[in-house]
């Protein structure tokens, strides 16, 4: 099925819930049924790597269309620029998370009430046409493709990891946003397999 490309400003019928959506601006997609077992819930193809302009109009668009409200965000700390502790969103403050032990290339949002939906980011110097797929790719069952199939099927070049910044020689976490210290902690392959839990 084909996604419905929408403008940032069209409101959503209730039969939308039921197809697969493309925001154009913000360049998201969002499969309809987020509690089946795949990787990413969808994609975002933002603008730039500046978390601070990014990241509100991403969280309109996902409350919009989803009907739910974002509590927190987590993101890859040297993945973004200028990483918000807070941004307000209406009469709320959605609080900013960013780790250095987690996926690079997703972005998770997570609600007042039911799972968290994750993200495939598309680089923003990505070309109109693979990054346009990813975001057709994503708005369908991707169940069973890993992040780098879901790159792969899309024809997407990968998006190199940038390196962990602030690790021990062992490759230990050394330090987040949020928690302090985290030395000794094992460090954790990217979790293209795993969904976090609602608690995360």
């Amino acid at each position: 099925m084909t996604p419905t490309l929408l403008s940032q400003r069209t409101p959503l019928s209730p039969v939308s819930s039921a197809i697969p959506q493309v925001d154009s601006a913000p360049r998201l997609s969002l499969h309809p049924v987020l509690d089946r077992r795949a990787v990413v819930d969808g994609a975002w193809w933002p603008y730039s790597r500046d978390a601070a302009a990014e990241l509100p109009g991403l969280i309109a668009a996902v409350d919009q269309r989803l009907g739910r409200t974002t509590l927190r965000i987590s993101v890859y700390r040297d993945a973004w620029q200028r990483i918000p502790r807070r941004i307000p969103a209406r009469g709320r403050q959605v609080r900013i998370g960013w780790f250095r032990h987690a996926d690079p290339r997703v972005i998770t949002l997570i609600f007042a009430a039911g799972e968290p939906v994750v993200l495939l980011v598309i680089p923003p110097d990505t070309a109109a046409g693979p990054a346009e797929a990813t975001l057709k790719l994503t708005a369908q069952d991707t169940t069973g493709l890993s992040i780098d199939g879901i790159l792969t099927v899309a024809r997407l070049p990968p998006d190199p990891a940038p390196p962990l910044r602030g690790t021990a020689a062992d490759g230990t976490a050394r330090w987040e946003n949020e928690g302090g210290s985290v030395t000794g902690q094992e460090r954790q392959e990217p979790p293209s397999t795993r969904r976090p839990s609602a608690s995360a």
